[in-house]
């Protein structure tokens, strides 16, 4: 499989086996660095991280991998960053590929990164935008294969706002990959039918489902994971979370909902999870609304069942993968 000198914007650009040999060598790459094994084999490469949009994980993951690669890296902020403000998108794009042999971009609009990866000579990868977050897929396929041996046949419900990056490509990971993807929210919620109907189609060869309830009980029925996020995106206004309280409340993952699912359902979340008052954000909502639970009970979240954190680790295997595979050539 060779993936060198490809973008990597969002799964519905790979096959079912390009992205399977990801998962693969992420696996690899991951019992090589548990093991002690070196993996420098990008010495001498430098990457740039543009992130217009803050976050803990992807930045420690790329940053992390960068590093057990070999490689340097660069990391720009929203305040350090002049990308389509002084300094158009695409002449952004083309300055960073003569300096590094990698992008990393996190923000906003997925054609900012389309834009980015048209113009640059070098590899660029998606580190989240509004639409799309492939490198958090990966690292979700890793852990539920690891937990359950498989991914072909998984069923993983998704529980709240579907209409983003995560639930959006929680569906396209599914349909990629044989999997039952069920959608369980108010149905304004649900995903672009646009992207419903290219999900469907490519369920037609791989044998997956996608199906949507808004029924919390019938639609988590049997499932193998139950995932969720919060309930408003970094970057939307907080007059939203008044409306989105009241309409994702009924769809909180409580541990009867989990209970519902059966035995051997386990619980995800990319993260941050307001599922307690340790936050910022969680004592406002407490002060405003009279939560001491958003999105997940904590219960829930900090039950065996929970595989939170071996997911957040994950992101790091399966974004040093994606690197390695589209930067060492073949």
């Amino acid at each position: 499989m060779n993936l060198f000198g490809r973008d990597f914007l969002k799964l519905l650009d790979y096959t079912p086996e390009e992205i399977l040999y990801l998962i693969d060598l992420a696996a690899e790459l991951k019992e090589k660095k548990k093991n002690g094994v070196l993996t420098d084999v990008l010495r001498g490469r430098n990457i740039a991280l543009i992130f217009e949009k803050t976050s803990t994980r992807t930045r420690c993951a790329f940053e992390v991998a960068a590093h057990d690669l070999g490689m340097g890296s660069t990391y720009l902020n929203p305040n350090d960053s002049q990308i389509g403000k002084k300094e158009s998108i695409a002449d952004t794009a083309r300055v960073l590929a003569g300096m590094f042999d990698g992008i990393e971009y996190r923000g906003f609009d997925q054609e900012i990164v389309e834009t980015i990866a048209k113009y640059s000579k070098v590899p660029v990868w998606n580190g989240l935008t509004n639409e799309f977050h492939p490198t958090q897929m990966l690292a979700d396929a890793l852990t539920i294969k690891e937990h359950f041996g498989k991914l072909s046949g998984i069923h993983l419900v998704y529980m709240g706002d579907a209409r983003y990056n995560t639930g959006n490509s929680l569906m396209v990971l599914c349909a990629k990959l044989g999997m039952h993807f069920t959608a369980v929210s108010n149905k304004k919620y649900f995903p672009s039918e646009e992207l419903v109907k290219t999900c469907q189609e490519i369920a037609v060869q791989t044998g997956a489902v996608i199906d949507f309830s808004e029924d919390p009980l019938e639609g988590t029925k049997g499932a193998d994971v139950i995932y969720t996020d919060i309930w408003v995106s970094m970057g939307e206004p907080d007059e939203v979370w008044e409306e989105r309280i009241k309409d994702l409340e009924p769809y909180r993952v409580t541990m009867d909902i989990m209970n519902n699912a059966g035995e051997k359902c386990v619980f995800m979340h990319c993260l941050p999870s307001f599922h307690d008052l340790n936050t910022g954000i969680g004592k406002d909502i407490k002060n405003k609304y009279g939560l001491d639970e958003m999105e997940v009970t904590d219960e829930v979240f900090e039950s065996d069942r929970s595989i939170v954190f071996e997911e957040a680790e994950n992101r790091m295997h399966t974004i040093k993968a994606v690197m390695y595979a589209t930067l060492k050539e073949a």
